[in-house]
């Protein structure tokens, strides 16, 4: 664990590292600057199907805070953000934020424009996606008549996140605040697909994370529409009816289920360590994500 000066840890996800400022005169000098903050880290770990791999993505961490950062910019006008400043520690820069603290909603915010995945697999079975009902002839790939809110619960590490349906939002949140949050959902979606496509890049899906400031009021947090956390594909490469190549953790997924990976996803077990050609092609698709989508190249640490 990476010890930051002014800063104690208090949590390690999947992906992030969290610190709130400690009593030393770093840490005090932190919260008269900033208020209630807590410190955001990056790591290069990579999940999928809920487990933590190894090794990790080199540099993954610095792509997944500087797109979040670029995309913080592009929604300010839509939705708040929990973004306070990028001045962190030297030794995470890059991959850092200090945030706001807020009052996490216990619900994973997943909108759908295009039907794969969890949500292909559950129209295969019922025809809906967490109780929607889709027109009959769909396929992997296709474009959805419209954007679809498919909320999941957010599970602790280790276990799996639910699908549930709006109603489940609304017991867990209340009416109004799910109305809000799938509203947003959609509504920031739709200004990032826009923008994404007039990069020749499609947003098939995403999630979302909000919480709720001191005030009360609706912010978007964590990470937002990076590799990890939504599918990007090729708009040229587009063709519904099978698997679409991507710039995003699909690579590793579909490793992960290949009979080269020797791993049985029904047995719930600890998949094998990634080979070195997957880490360097997934590091490749997240940096070509960053460009394609930004303009911008990033150079990652040494």
């Amino acid at each position: 664990m990476t010890q930051l000066p002014g800063w104690t840890h208090t949590y390690s996800g999947k992906v992030r590292e969290l610190y709130v400022p400690d009593e030393t005169p770093e840490g005090r000098a932190i919260v008269d600057r900033h208020g209630d903050v807590v410190l955001v880290v990056a790591s290069d770990r990579i999940s999928a199907y809920d487990f933590v791999l190894s090794p990790g993505i080199p540099g993954k961490g610095v792509v997944l805070t500087q797109l979040t950062l670029w995309w913080f910019g592009q929604l300010a006008d839509l939705v708040p953000n929990h973004l306070v400043s990028t001045d962190v520690p030297e030794a995470v820069a890059g991959r850092a934020m200090i945030c706001r603290r807020l009052e996490m909603y216990p619900v994973e915010c997943i909108a759908r424009g295009y039907l794969t995945g969890s949500g292909l697999a559950e129209y295969k079975k019922t025809g809906e996606v967490t109780g929607i009902p889709l027109p009959e002839g769909l396929v992997d790939g296709s474009r959805l008549p419209e954007t679809i809110f498919t909320p999941s619960t957010k599970a602790e590490q280790g276990e799996h996140d639910e699908n549930v349906p709006f109603e489940g939002v609304v017991k867990l949140v209340g009416p109004e605040v799910a109305a809000q949050l799938r509203d947003l959902t959609l509504a920031v979606y739709g200004r990032a697909e826009e923008i994404a496509r007039e990069r020749g890049v499609i947003l098939a899906d995403t999630k979302f994370e909000f919480g709720a400031d001191e005030a009360g009021t609706i912010t978007l947090a964590d990470e937002i529409l990076t590799p990890d956390s939504s599918r990007f594909w090729p708009a040229d490469e587009w063709e519904p009816g099978h698997a679409q190549p991507s710039f995003d953790k699909q690579y590793v997924r579909d490793w992960l289920t290949s009979p080269d990976s020797g791993w049985d996803r029904s047995s719930n077990t600890q998949p094998p360590a990634l080979p070195d050609e997957v880490v360097r092609l997934t590091q490749a698709r997240y940096l070509e994500a960053y460009r394609r989508i930004t303009g911008q190249e990033l150079t990652l640490p040494a």
